[in-house]
């Protein structure tokens, strides 16, 4: 090959290199690069689907707590209803035997105390117990009875609590 050949091969050569370069500098300045107001523009739109999008999950949010709420109040009272029933049975019930209607109280205290079981209600405060002021609310001491400190003497209301929560602690008198 000639030398002039080879000069033309080059400068063709530098030639498609400029041409190619022209055409991609034309193809950026007609795709538009975006302008900070462009993409203000675009930011503030993310940042405000943002806002609704959390503000629509609080909502939604709130609406199903309040329904677990709801429901959970319904499951109580459909367990709590057959004691109800049982205690309005006993108070039409014509009786005049003391000792019929002292069972039946006593059987429908059972019902209930077995539905607070079943929904995770559970009672203490017993004589003899150690007293614990976490559980126990202590209204009376009392000195002597051959009694150990903090113990439990006598019982005036039971206390009622689901796992470790107090739902009303236990009214006792305590040995000093």
């Amino acid at each position: 090959m000639s030398k002039k050949a080879s000069s033309k091969d080059e400068n063709q050569t530098k030639e498609d290199v400029k041409e190619n370069t022209s055409e991609k500098e034309a193809e950026k300045k007609e795709k538009k690069e975006p302008t900070v107001e462009d993409q203000l523009k675009d930011a503030k739109d993310q940042l405000l689907r943002t806002a609704a999008e959390y503000a629509n999950f609080r909502a939604r949010s709130a609406k199903e707590k309040e329904q677990t709420y709801s429901n959970a109040k319904g499951d109580v009272i459909t367990e709590i209803l057959p004691v109800i029933d049982n205690l309005e049975r006993a108070v039409n019930a014509e009786q005049s035997d003391y000792e019929s209607l002292k069972k039946g109280v006593e059987m429908t205290l059972d019902s209930l105390m077995a539905t607070l079981e079943k929904i995770g209600v559970e009672s203490y405060g017993e004589n003899g117990d150690v007293f614990d002021p976490n559980l126990h609310n202590a209204v009376m001491h009392e000195d002597g009875q051959g009694l150990d400190e903090t113990v439990i003497s006598d019982v005036f209301q039971k206390g009622y609590k689901i796992k470790d929560r107090v739902i009303r602690p236990a009214m006792v008198k305590t040995a000093n």
